[in-house]
């Protein structure tokens, strides 16, 4: 076999370095137009001129609304989020669940005159939380739908806090401020177990059932919960798992909680509870799964790895982390992780949202494999991943 005529070493050196060079151009060519294309975009956008032009224009009147909209929409977002506390705070939606209303008798029984009343309940029903017929008020359908979300609510009052820690956001980004929510979850710290205890009984049902209803429990024999609160997950996940064995690791005070209220529920030869710090504590063994369930996100990376590392050591060969939280970057839900969390938890003082692919890195960086995402139907509540301690 003959072989064909080659080009010397240097002249092939010669023309990758010069294919090199022409992706290097490429590239950057196209990097500086797409930076002339966003400049003249950014121009063009705040000329008061070309904004007037839009909302008139038939082909761009709908995009100019929508767009102003929504920016009206963040100015006034305050606004909105204090209609809502304020129809959790006097009870509208339980009232009015028991059939429409006048303003007169809303206002009578909150205690409020008629006029404010009104403003309010208008208020609400721009909302979509109320509807308004016939100068009477009942439910709307996101009043209808927060009433079957109880841990929306109870999520409502404790803005109350978040609110102050973040009304001088500025303050609060430069580190001058003492942020009340730092001192609220006991993992920081300080805080009482009971509040605590509270709001994550409160949320967890939502949650709860996004996790049944994606991951199947039948192969497992023990669950063990880690930062698992008053247990409420798992008094839940004895009803619909009674072959499994439950275990539950939290701060001491809050254990205490959780093991009064396993009692109470009959759980006692099912369900154990451990008190510790995971940090100091190693977690107790024994369980072939075990669920990190709206943990991992408030510990920065180095705590939050040193748990995974301590979650993996607790396993069996072949045992499976389930994990669940609200997820940075998940699609159609970009600014719950990137916004609310990023403020929520710059406010407490630990923590981040994170994206899948980070998540996935920490988990490798922890020793697990078989990492799988599993879908939930509502991925802005929680995402579900699944991953295996091979070792």
């Amino acid at each position: 076999m003959t072989q064909g005529p080659t080009l010397p070493i240097s002249a092939r050196a010669a023309e990758t370095s010069a294919a090199q060079i022409n992706k290097s151009f490429l590239r950057a060519f196209f990097q500086k137009s797409a930076s002339v294309r966003l400049a003249w975009r950014d121009r063009l956008l705040a000329s008061a001129k070309f904004q007037l032009w839009a909302a008139k224009f038939p082909l761009t009147r709908r995009i100019a609304r929508r767009e102003a909209r929504a920016l009206f929409d963040i100015c006034a977002g305050f606004v909105y989020a204090q209609t809502l506390q304020a129809c959790i705070e006097l009870g509208l939606f339980e009232i009015l669940a028991t059939g429409p209303l006048d303003a007169e008798t809303l206002a009578a029984r909150s205690k409020i005159s008629t006029a404010p009343m009104r403003m309010l309940l208008n208020a609400a029903a721009s909302l979509r939380l109320l509807e308004v017929s016939e100068s009477c008020y009942r439910l709307g359908p996101l009043g209808a739908a927060l009433r079957g979300n109880p841990g929306i609510a109870a999520m409502v009052a404790h803005h109350r806090m978040f609110y102050a820690d973040i009304a001088n956001p500025v303050a609060l980004l430069r580190g001058e401020t003492t942020p009340s929510l730092a001192s609220f979850w006991p993992y920081r710290g300080g805080g009482d177990a009971a509040g605590y205890s509270a709001i994550m009984a409160e949320s967890q049902p939502m949650i709860a059932a996004e996790i049944w209803a994606a991951y199947n429990f039948s192969r497992h024999k023990c669950v063990l919960d880690v930062g698992g609160g008053d247990g409420s997950f798992l008094r839940r996940l004895a009803r619909k798992a009674p072959h499994l064995h439950l275990k539950l690791f939290d701060l001491p005070p809050v254990a205490a909680q959780a093991t009064q209220k396993f009692a109470l529920a009959g759980l006692t030869a099912r369900a154990t509870a451990y008190g510790g710090n995971f940090a100091q504590t190693p977690l107790p063994t024994g369980a072939d799964l075990i669920t990190l369930i709206r943990v991992l996100h408030d510990h920065d990376d180095h705590r939050a790895l040193a748990l995974l590392k301590s979650v993996r050591l607790a396993l069996p060969p072949g045992g499976v982390l389930l994990l669940a939280e609200p997820m940075a970057g998940t699609k159609g839900a970009e600014p719950i992780g990137a916004a609310y969390f990023g403020f929520y938890l710059l406010a407490m003082g630990s923590g981040k949202a994170r994206t899948q692919a980070e998540i996935d890195f920490m988990l490798r960086e922890a020793g697990f494999s078989d990492i799988r995402h599993i879908p939930t139907s509502q991925p802005m509540l929680t995402n579900l991943l699944t991953c295996v301690n091979k070792s």
